[in-house]
């Protein structure tokens, strides 16, 4: 009899955590190498499932494409281990119980990937080397992404004919990551052609039940769940899971009640676990009918508007200027508010403050950011970055500054720690710089990344860092043009100290039709000219500027005024070419900055009475 007729008259018992058994055997390595490596093992866990009561088997291949076996160095061994590990589970079972070919999600397994044909291409080949092995059926288990799913869904329903098992995984009840409700997604995978749908991973039973008093029952597909044991809790240096298989027990009638065929258990679970289960519909039909209960659904109010025009409103209409002013690495704020309120007077559109600059913890720019804002009514652009924050930190971050009304963030990925004052200290990097500025576009739906409603939307402006100051330009507005589409909304550049350079920006630049804020910085000394050169990455000063700033070395007020010239020179070509100037204070020396905040709007002032003379004339 078939998978599927099986489950049309009763409901089959699925296996439990595959990597938590041989985890337990002492094995912590790459699980599905032991296919290849250690057979018996592998054989060992099949059967003490089969023995607990489980009639559906997944083979050990979870993890086993080209893209997570690359990890280990196995990425040329994809069809060898897809294939043993049909082999293993076949002798396993011995006829007595359904093998299916297990594909895992790769989103949110911390590996990155560059397009979706990598992904297509890796998932195609994982998926031909279990069909020609004659499985049972298909489970593609543990995505948080749904377009993840819904792409692998249509390349397996092209290619067999055979069952799917499609197992989304929620960060929250009853919702997906993207904000998708559950009951929605079961439509939608049961249009694709999935024959049983489900969920599995990252919550328990309480939570998994919730979930499904909100899902009808399926027209068309059966319903699966594999939850984990428990949360699990951290101790000794490990991950550990309650083990209470009693209480699985419980649940498998009240999964049956929800009208579930297929049930089994992932993170944390053993075969004592999936016996509770067997045991818990021991002589139970399954359910065609049930009660649905409706879904309270959240409200998501629109944030309020901020009365004054934000920067990136700003550059859209006008010349604009904001100003790079570091906060200190020390707790003496006096100097930083002094720059502040001169740069304030002088008629600067706002600040822009680092997220520990070049690694070194300063004070933090959010807090400041919240002073200015409060006491000089000045606003500001605050960057933050991907490495100091994990993926619950950013989202704390994010929450905290559309609390304290800032509006305009720049999305970095940020200075490796190694440049800074503690280069033994732990990057984070959960997210690139573009999965950030996806992250802050789904604040603004008013979701979290886990797809929760945040009850408000947020209303940042994204700004992006642009880095001209390479070889290939076109590579780099390549990069760029990734980020826009992403959500960024406007840009700002790393410091140019050319005026050729400005304009090649601005002819590689010019079918982008974001707002940029062309990056200038005064040079103080030769000395200064030179270390940014030779030791600042993504900054490159022409070897005339150089010559230059090398011809003042004898005189230190000298190398001010002609850094000041040069500066001066190049935000005549930037003005030509761009709106928005973005000046960056070198050593806390705000004066440098003021001065140039004044010869902009001078010369703004020049270019509008030449404007209006021509006009009358």
């Amino acid at each position: 009899m078939s998978l599927l007729n099986s489950l049309q008259e009763r409901i089959l018992i699925g296996d439990g955590a595959t990597g938590t058994l041989l985890y337990s055997y002492g094995i912590d390595r790459c699980f599905e190498e032991l296919n290849l490596t250690h057979p018996n093992e592998v054989s060992q866990v099949h059967q003490a499932y089969l023995n607990a009561g489980a009639n559906v088997i997944q083979t050990n291949t979870y993890g086993a494409n080209y893209i997570k076996l690359s990890r280990y160095g196995l990425e040329e061994r994809v069809k060898r281990i897809n294939s043993e590990a049909v082999k293993i589970a076949r002798k396993a079972v011995a006829n007595n119980a359904y093998v299916v070919g297990t594909i895992g999600g790769i989103h949110g397994s911390g590996i990155r990937i560059e397009t979706k044909e990598e992904l297509k291409r890796s998932f195609r080949e994982q998926l031909y080397c279990l069909l020609l092995e004659d499985v049972d059926g298909l489970l593609l288990e543990t995505y948080y992404d749904f377009d993840e799913l819904t792409t692998v869904l249509k390349i397996a329903r092209e290619e067999t004919d055979i069952p799917i098992i499609t197992n989304v995984s929620m960060h929250e009840p009853g919702v997906l990551e993207s904000g998708i409700e559950l009951s929605d997604a079961f439509v939608r995978l049961e249009e694709l052609g999935a024959n049983v749908v489900g969920v599995n991973c990252r919550l328990g039973p309480y939570h998994v039940l919730k979930a499904l008093e909100t899902v009808p029952i399926p027209t068309k597909a059966f319903l699966s769940v594999y939850p984990n044991s428990s949360l699990p809790e951290y101790r000794e240096g490990k991950l550990r899971y309650k083990t209470e298989p009693a209480y699985f027990e419980t649940y498998a009638r009240d999964f049956r009640n929800q009208g579930v065929r297929l049930m089994g258990g992932c993170c944390g679970t053993t075969p004592e676990h999936i016996k509770a289960l067997a045991e818990g519909v021991k002589g139970l039909a399954p359910i065609k009918k049930k009660e649905v209960r409706s879904k309270k659904r959240v409200e998501i109010a629109e944030s309020k508007q901020p009365d004054h025009l934000t920067l990136f409103e700003k550059v859209k209409t006008r010349r604009s200027i904001i100003v790079e002013l570091d906060t200190p690495k020390h707790l003496d704020t006096n100097k930083f508010f002094e720059g502040a309120r001169a740069l304030k007077e002088a008629g600067v559109d706002g600040l822009t403050l680092a997220d520990n600059s070049l690694a070194s913890p300063r004070v933090c720019n959010l807090t400041m950011a919240s002073l200015v804002n409060r006491e000089l009514d000045l606003p500001s652009l605050v960057h933050i970055t991907c490495r100091d924050r994990n993926i619950i930190g950013l989202q704390s971050h994010l929450m905290g500054l559309h609390t304290l009304g800032v509006r305009d963030v720049l999305a970095i990925t940020g200075d490796p720690t190694k440049i800074g004052d503690f280069p033994g200290a732990t990057s984070v990097f959960d997210v690139t710089s573009f999965e950030l500025i996806k992250l802050i576009k789904q604040f603004n739906e008013g979701r979290s990344l886990s797809g929760k409603s945040l009850k408000e939307k947020t209303n940042f402006h994204i700004a992006t860092a642009f880095n001209p100051n390479v070889r290939n330009i076109g590579k780099a507005v390549e990069r760029l043009e990734k980020k826009i589409h992403y959500g960024a909304d406007y840009v700002i550049t790393q410091p140019v100290f050319s005026k050729e350079k400005i304009i090649e920006i601005s002819e590689a630049a010019k079918h982008i039709k974001a707002p940029i804020y062309i990056g200038i910085m005064p040079l103080v000394s030769t000395r200064n000219a030179e270390f940014l050169h030779n030791e600042v990455p993504g900054i490159k000063v022409p070897d005339d500027i150089r010559a230059r700033m090398a011809a003042t070395a004898e005189n230190s007020e000298q190398a001010i005024q002609e850094g000041l010239q040069i500066a001066k020179e190049l935000i005549d070509t930037a003005m030509v070419h761009f709106n928005g100037i973005y000046l960056i204070t070198p050593f806390i020396r705000y004066e440098l900055t003021v001065e140039l905040s004044a010869y902009i709007q001078q010369k703004d002032q020049q270019i509008a009475e030449t404007k209006e003379s021509q006009f009358i004339s």
